[in-house]
């Protein structure tokens, strides 16, 4: 991690937490939590998920599983320059794997992570002007587009980009295998937005 003596306590508070084990807002988590984050005071991009997967849950690092293989792939980015922690910062809606109802998809991020946690830690990440907003839990954080579609907010990042100043936000469908139906119906993602998108990171990362 790189950051500085307030961010890495916070994070490290952070990592401790149990908040939805011994005093969960509902249900309590199904498994022990495994809190997956990574802040940082130099980063000027940062990547805002939904949460931790399966694989994710035992590995303890983010996005190892095929949708960070397409994530990276969309960005435009190495492994390497995406793991590192001065380039990249990482904070999910909820930092915990929720689990899974029983069609065996992903619960909801954890409804007490992001009240808890990511104002505070964002706030100590001033340094960051870009943000990747993927899927609709971090586009309402993000942007406050409540209660309009995935395919809508993506549609409008135009306008989105334009509009954001500080940091810029840029709107993402979850890199998911269960959306590869979704990239075929919507054919203007990968020839307008994802060249638009690299070409910002590549000029955050050149410049680091």
């Amino acid at each position: 991690m790189t950051a500085g003596p307030a961010l890495a306590r916070l994070a490290a508070e952070a990592c401790a937490c149990r908040i939805c084990r011994d005093s969960p807002w509902g249900k309590p988590m199904p498994q022990e939590p495994n809190p997956v984050l990574v802040p940082s005071s130099t980063a000027r991009i940062l990547i805002a998920g939904q949460a931790p997967g399966t694989k994710v849950h035992l590995s303890g690092k983010p996005f190892t599983d095929a949708s960070g293989d397409r994530l990276r792939q969309w960005m435009g980015v190495t492994s390497e320059e995406f793991y590192d922690p001065a380039k990249l910062a990482i904070l999910p809606m909820g930092f915990c794997f929720p689990g899974q109802d029983a069609k065996g998809s992903d619960l909801p991020p954890r409804k007490e992570c992001a009240p808890t946690w990511r104002q505070p830690l964002i706030a100590l990440m001033p340094q960051v002007d870009l943000v990747l907003a993927i899927g609709l839990y971090a586009q309402a954080w993000h942007i406050g587009n409540k209660g309009v579609s995935l395919t809508d907010t993506v549609r409008d990042w135009r306008r989105i980009f334009g509009a954001s100043t500080a940091p810029k936000v840029m709107p993402l469908p979850h890199p998911s295998w269960r959306n590869t139906g979704w990239l075929k119906r919507n054919p203007w993602f990968e020839t307008d937005l994802l060249p638009f998108l690299q070409a910002q990171i590549r000029h955050r990362l050149d410049a680091a």
